[in-house]
């Protein structure tokens, strides 16, 4: 089999002379090939591995294996949009940011809505082949409470867990429309059995507050299994001196949620594809090799594409390996020209046969869909 080195993880472990206590050595990771050393019981022999040099124990064994990500190559599904905005009402000015779930043998879209006036609902649509979506013809979730108004709801996230509907968005409170002094962007829940009738539950982070949000907060991602006992999310926040950076919350019973650091869990970088905003995209998974979220990155030029993360299945707050570079950026037209230029803007992933699809937005205007094959899928 071909092994992609972008990829590869070296992983020495070896055990205490008295009873077999495992000790990592060292991880080498893709992330600018960094080797992260622990403590030892000793190191007294060299194992060389394509030309590089790592310490390595007398009693030690070398565990080299590919740490390969569970799809292939991205590509574009279709050349052309697969939703656009229509008519003079709720989606005349742009449609993007799509969530998506499987529900009774379908894909089920929940996807920002924008009118003229600049007022964002959630309109509904559904496809038996992922590609082709018919939509309602009008928005199943719009602004009613206080938090909402001026701005409306954006940008879903959406997880099934026992039989109920998770569904993060962005409250927009911008009822003056008097410029950023005035309104705010808060992370929001709610529930739904059937994703047409919801139940609010409120800000569950509030923006201005938190252990190190200073500023607005959005894009809760939330892992659909417990981690030691909780369920974990993955949201932006507002660091100081920092900016918009990855934050990651935990809950007992879901409605709840309390910041997990004091810290984000995973921040810009100067000079990479990520270097002014680290956003969360799509619910992430489950893997037997850890936590996969897939995120979207704003460089310094602010263009808009797409990364990922891996975190520990043991310690959702640990990073284990990095996308360096991106895995899809804007090229279309109609992603490179819009409300707002140079973006994809992932948001929703659904596996389907033998394929994952991938579904962004497209320069703040259209929605698209990415594919990329199956592969590597190990179960947790």
């Amino acid at each position: 089999m071909e092994t992609d080195l972008r990829f590869l993880r070296f992983d020495v472990r070896i055990s205490d002379v008295d009873g077999g206590t495992p000790y990592r050595l060292a991880t080498l990771e893709e992330e600018g090939w960094a080797m992260r050393k622990y403590s030892l019981a000793a190191a007294v022999a060299s194992l060389v591995i394509f030309g590089m040099s790592f310490p390595a124990p007398r009693w030690g064994v070398a565990n080299l294996y590919s740490l390969r990500l569970p799809f292939g190559v991205w590509r574009r599904a279709t050349l052309q949009p697969i939703l656009r905005p229509k008519g003079h009402g709720f989606e005349s000015a742009g449609v993007f940011n799509p969530a998506v779930v499987r529900n009774a043998g379908r894909i089920v879209m929940l996807y920002r809505a924008q009118n003229r006036q600049g007022i964002s609902s959630l309109g509904f649509a559904t496809s038996a082949d992922g590609l082709h979506f018919k939509a309602r013809a009008k928005p199943v979730f719009f602004a009613q409470a206080d938090y909402e108004r001026g701005g409306g709801v954006e940008d879903p996230r959406i997880v099934k867990i026992d039989g109920t509907f998770y569904m993060t968005y962005t409250g927009y409170h911008n009822e003056s429309r008097a410029g950023a002094a005035h309104h705010d962007a808060q992370l929001c829940l709610a529930t739904s059995p059937d994703l047409i009738h919801w139940t609010r539950h409120g800000v569950i982070m509030p923006a201005y507050k938190g252990a190190w949000n200073v500023g607005w907060t959005k894009s809760g991602a939330i892992l659909d299994k417990r981690i030691n006992g909780r369920y974990w999310m993955y949201y932006l926040g507002d660091a100081k001196g920092q900016g918009s950076q990855m934050g990651v919350a935990s809950s007992t019973g879901l409605l709840d949620w309390k910041d997990a650091l004091d810290h984000p869990v995973l921040s810009s970088r100067p000079g990479k594809f990520d270097s002014r905003v680290v956003e969360p995209g799509p619910p992430p998974i489950l893997l037997k090799d850890g936590i996969l979220l897939i995120y979207n990155g704003t460089d310094d030029h602010l263009v808009y594409s797409t990364g990922w993360v891996l975190f520990d299945r043991q310690n959702p707050t640990r990073v284990l390996a990095r996308a360096s570079k991106p895995i899809f950026t804007p090229q279309t037209p109609w992603e490179k020209n819009g409300q707002t230029p140079n973006v994809v803007f992932v948001e929703g992933m659904v596996r389907k046969g033998g394929k994952w699809f991938f579904y962004y937005g497209g320069a703040d205007k259209y929605i698209g869909a990415a594919e990329a094959d199956v592969q590597n899928i190990s179960s947790p």
